[in-house]
């Protein structure tokens, strides 16, 4: 049981690193050397991948703490 607890909060912790590296790529999406529209592009495209990564973090989160069985 314990195993499978903290092979839980490890896949939480690995998406939830993995939306603040999108979050850091979205910022720098805005600065890049491209048009306006790419950058807007690529900056929603990381914010919406974020975000989709977040949401399964907290679900694995929700699953671990015994929300669903």
């Amino acid at each position: 049981m314990t195993a499978s607890i903290r092979l839980s909060n490890l896949i939480t912790r690995s998406l939830s690193s993995r939306a603040a590296a999108h979050r850091a790529m979205a910022k720098s999406a805005l600065f890049a050397d491209s048009s306006a529209s790419t950058r807007l592009k690529r900056y929603n495209h990381h914010i919406e991948k974020a975000e989709r990564l977040e949401a399964c973090a907290l679900d694995n989160a929700k699953r671990s703490a015994g929300g669903a069985v």
